[in-house]
Formats: C-alpha cells, structure tokens, sequence
C-alpha cells in the first residue's frame, strides 16, 4: 500500500499538467522573432544541471522516477533514481567519443550511441539528442520544425524529427523563460519531463 502511494505521488503532477487545455495559435513574425531571440540567448548555455521527475511510456508499459541531468558542452551525465520506477536506478554519462549505462543488472554497458543504447538495455526510446535542446524550449538542429504558440507567447507545441512536443508549464521568472513540464512523444513512445529546479554553470 505505500508503495502504491509513493507510486501516484511521483506520477499525479505529470497526470494533472495532461489535463490541462492547451491554447495553441500558428506563429506570426513577432512570435517567430522573439523565439528566434529566445534561441540566440540560449545558443551556448551547454553547462546546466536540471532535476526533476521522469516518465516513460511505450504504449504498453514504462515507468517513473526522479531525475537529475548535467550538461557539461558535449558532456553528459542523466542518473534515475527509484524507487518509483520498480526500485531501478542508473547513471548514463557520456559525450562524442560514446556512452556508459552503469547500475542495471549484467554489469555496465558501453556503447556509440546513448539513444541505442538505453532503447537496447530498457526498451525506451528517448531522442536524448534533440531533447539537449528540447528542454531548453529550443529548436534541434535536426531538420525542419513546426511551432506553434501558447497565450504566454511562448511555445506551446514544437513538432520536429517525427515528434510532437508540448510545452505545458514555463518559468516566466527567468529571463529568458524555461519550460519546467515538457510531454513529448512519437506513438506509440512518450516522454514526460517535470522540471523541479534549473542551474546554470
């Protein structure tokens, strides 16, 4: 019983912000201009640590935990920690010359690719590559994006590389804003980002 509580504890913020209406308009010039100045202000942050909660989704079964996930230039390092997600907890670091998946049974696992690499161990698919911009509220340079805009004047929904993401929640605080609650999915996966405290270096 406590561990179905501590269950829907860390999964009731990402099921309420679900349910939250969504105001989207298309980008006209100004809004298209202030987020390619959102863009350019953010540029060369590359050194940042962010926590936060963690869900994944295959259409069939995931889980959920919290997360913390430091950005040193092409540096990395992404550590779930449990026990929401059935007790499991490890550390993926790396950077060009290739990834480490440490703290799952059968022993570290090295790799080229981060993205290989987890959807091999766990079986998500998790587009670490453009969500380093994503997260940000940014544009990958991926390929062609689509925007569109919420009343807040920011992003609401940005659609590239094969998947939607939307931008539910931002901190209006900073200069520039941030996103703090981030869904983002490529049926049948999803990714669910809530963002607790942002820190640049």
């Amino acid at each position: 019983m406590k561990r179905s509580l501590r269950i829907l504890a860390a999964i009731l913020p990402l099921l309420l912000a679900a349910c939250v209406p969504a105001v989207r308009v298309k980008g006209d010039a100004g809004l298209l201009a202030a987020q390619a100045s959102r863009e350019q202000a953010l540029a060369h942050a590359d050194h940042w640590t962010l926590e936060g909660r963690l869900g994944v989704s295959d259409g069939k079964s995931g889980g959920s935990g919290s997360f913390s996930w430091t950005q040193n230039g092409d540096q990395y390092e992404f550590v779930l920690r449990g026990p929401a997600i059935s007790g499991m907890n490890f550390r993926l670091s790396g950077g060009l010359d290739g990834a480490l998946l440490e703290g799952l049974d059968g022993g570290p696992l090295h790799g080229p690719d981060a993205e290989l690499l987890m959807h091999k161990a766990l079986g998500w698919e998790v587009p670490l590559r453009d969500l380093r911009a994503w997260v940000l509220g940014l544009r990958a340079d991926s390929g062609e994006a689509e925007l569109s805009f919420g009343s807040n004047r920011l992003p609401s929904l940005l659609q590239q590389d094969g998947w939607s993401v939307d931008y539910r929640k931002w901190d209006e605080s900073r200069q520039p804003p941030l996103p703090v609650v981030v869904f983002a999915g490529k049926s049948p996966y999803k990714v669910r980002l809530s963002i607790e405290s942002w820190h640049f270096n």
